[in-house]
């Protein structure tokens, strides 16, 4: 995992211990608001491993424009739950003018998404417990 210490102990609130996570090796690659979201989920009542799974994004961030290889994406997955939320990379490369569309896309017809949330729950548990 790429975030420092300090970066971790900056994103968690004081009042209740929730975490927010960004595993990437550049972090600063989403000191910003995202160019596109796509909301997977949002009813916030789906348990997994012991934690309530609130919302779950598709986010897309366009780095540069190539003038013959078009934009360059870097599409992270959002997962938010009760005990904290985490942002990690999804895919990232030249994919064309509809990648976010095309990635939503191809997770909900491959039963992506659960495998998706699992990778964020265990990512998150293995940051509690540092």
């Amino acid at each position: 995992m790429s975030i420092s210490l300090k970066d971790l102990l900056c994103r968690v609130p004081l009042l209740n211990y929730d975490m927010e996570i960004i595993d990437l090796y550049n972090p600063k690659r989403v000191n910003r608001k995202p160019d596109q979201i796509e909301v997977l989920f949002s009813s916030g009542d789906f348990k997994e491993q012991g934690f309530l799974v609130n919302r779950v994004e598709i986010r897309l961030y366009i780095e540069k424009i190539d003038e013959k290889l078009g934009p360059f994406s870097l599409i992270t997955s959002f997962v938010q739950t009760d005990k904290g939320s985490i942002e990690m990379l999804y895919d990232e490369g030249y994919r064309g003018n509809d990648s976010l569309n095309r990635t939503v896309k191809f997770l909900i017809s491959n039963l992506g998404l659960s495998a998706l949330i699992l990778r964020s729950i265990i990512a998150l548990k293995s940051n509690i417990s540092v």
